[in-house]
């Protein structure tokens, strides 16, 4: 399979460029018609040579994937199917007034196994690389429009942290689609090794996936809570100023009576004293074969206000495509590739 241009950097495209006989400057002139372009093919690069776009194309690929399949909600969020190699993963445009979100995926299935998560049951199947990632921003039918995007997919992104950076300088850099590291939020477990490198290499926001302030409890259902502990995820991001635009937020689905209790919110309350954050309440998308039960609005409420009341800022996020199984923690992919 030829090589995917999709993903490098202009260093990197100018090394490529100087392979094939083109002159240096022409590795700039790829990564606009990449990153702000947006071409599919080599042959839409104009302003290079007919022999050098020949010469590039007998190893070398644009490498955009298009979705082969999208459904549409009720509430008019788009969850896109995406096949890569030997799996499928999806992608979800959610719709908001004037702003467009692209929720991202990072990997096909994923390693961590948290229990109430389909992506985390169907077990890891691989990473994406750089050119799958920015296929879900270039391929959809609303590339044009996107306002922000949220690494909240299928994956762990930072399991993934070398193809993810890539991805965020591309989205961020002058030279690549020149976002605000504002519009973009990664949400993690707490990779604890990568978490240090995303803190200190990216200016994007972050979102933690906490559920359970009690470590034996959390536990339960994150396995990884063994190998990255809570109070050391929390340390770590203690050390970085969230006081500025860069924000971080803390990511708690509310399972009926496991975790909405007062002393759960005052146990959070503790965790997080001293760090300028926001926690978001998410409704849980009921799964087979998992006990748990999604709690009811007045249970949510309660927790809220009373995290409120304690002096941490807390909302109850709206659901957005649960009827065709595109909100949080149901992405998994349609089927196999055969």
């Amino acid at each position: 399979m030829k090589e995917r241009l999709l993903g490098k950097t202009p260093s990197e495209l100018t090394e490529i460029a100087k392979a094939c006989g083109l002159p240096a400057f022409a590795g700039k002139q790829m990564a606009q018609w990449l990153y702000q372009k947006r071409v599919r093919s080599i042959e839409e690069m104009t302003n290079l040579s007919k022999q050098g776009r020949e010469a590039l194309s007998q190893h070398y690929q644009v490498g955009l994937t298009a979705p082969v399949d999208v459904q549409e909600s009720r509430d008019g969020t788009r969850k896109y199917l995406f096949p890569f190699e030997s799996f499928f993963v999806e992608a979800v445009m959610i719709p908001d007034q004037e702003r467009r979100t692209l929720c991202v995926s990072s990997q096909a299935g994923c390693k961590m196994g948290c229990r109430f998560c389909m992506t985390g049951r169907q077990g890891f199947h691989g990473n994406l690389d750089a050119a799958a990632i920015l296929s879900q921003f270039f391929a959809i039918e609303e590339a044009g429009q996107l306002s922000n995007a949220v690494f909240m997919g299928m994956g762990e992104p930072l399991d993934n942290w070398e193809q993810v950076k890539r991805v965020l300088e591309i989205l961020t850099a002058d030279w690549g689609l020149a976002w605000s590291p504002k519009r973009i939020t990664l949400s993690t477990i707490g990779v604890l090794p990568k978490l240090k490198l995303f803190l200190e290499e990216s200016k994007c926001h972050l979102a933690v996936s906490l559920h359970n302030p009690f470590p034996g409890e959390r536990l339960e259902l994150m396995p990884v809570q063994k190998a990255w502990p809570l109070e050391e995820i929390i340390g770590l991001i203690k050390q970085y100023d969230f006081t500025g635009q860069r924000r971080v937020s803390f990511e708690y689905t509310v399972f009926s009576g496991w975790n909405h209790s007062p002393r759960h919110a005052d146990a959070l309350l503790r965790l997080l004293r001293g760090l300028e954050c926001r926690v978001n309440l998410i409704r849980f998308h009921a799964i087979p074969d998992f006990p748990y039960k999604p709690a009811a609005a007045q249970q949510m409420e309660l927790f809220r206000d009373r995290l409120e009341k304690g002096g941490i800022t807390a909302t109850i996020r709206a659901s957005r495509g649960e009827d065709i199984f595109a909100a949080c923690g149901l992405l998994a992919g349609k089927h196999n590739i055969v």
